[in-house]
């Protein structure tokens, strides 16, 4: 499949450049989404850590505490202490994801998913190699503490199974 867009890119043909320009603005649009979620979920973090000292809880709304944790793990405190694991299994899946929006960038809408779980992951993945840990910092009750990042993966995965079945269903 991807040898078929190289020979087509390389003759020149018209499919190549409709192909390389559905491509790039599927780039744009999922890089977009990126920069909003990271700058949210970077944004928030320092706020919070400015304002909320490591270990404290403060009452929010009804239900919802905002909390200062230190989370080694991925979603959730999942794999906690994984470290170079951690790294390594985001990475590796953020590059199956990015090379599927580039095999299939006319899919409408993945672009989205695409950005946010690009955006979510790169959130958490800076803290992560800056501080060895991720700040969450919402907390509902009987669930653990979370952020902006992990809310994007989260709705990032639920995108993304929506518009690979949705299209599914529509003979896609």
């Amino acid at each position: 499949m991807i040898a078929g867009l190289i020979v087509a890119e390389a003759a020149g043909s018209p499919n190549a450049s409709a192909s390389r320009k559905a491509r790039l603005e599927a780039l744009w649009r999922s890089a977009l989404v990126v920069g909003a979620v990271v700058g949210l979920d970077q944004l928030t973090k320092h706020t919070l850590a400015a304002g909320i000292r490591a270990g404290e809880t403060k009452r929010f709304l009804p239900a919802i505490d905002l909390v200062h944790v230190r989370n080694t793990g991925v979603a959730f405190g999942f794999l906690s202490g994984g470290g170079a694991v951690v790294v390594a299994f985001t990475l590796l899946a953020l590059g199956a994801l990015v090379g599927y929006l580039m095999l299939r960038p006319d899919r409408p809408w993945l672009w989205l998913p695409t950005g946010m779980l690009v955006g979510g992951a790169l959130g958490n993945l800076i803290d992560r190699l800056a501080n060895g840990s991720v700040i969450d910092f919402i907390k509902l009750p009987a669930w653990p503490a979370f952020n902006v990042a992990d809310m994007s993966i989260t709705f990032g995965v639920i995108a993304l199974v929506l518009v690979l079945e949705l299209r599914r269903e529509d003979g896609g």
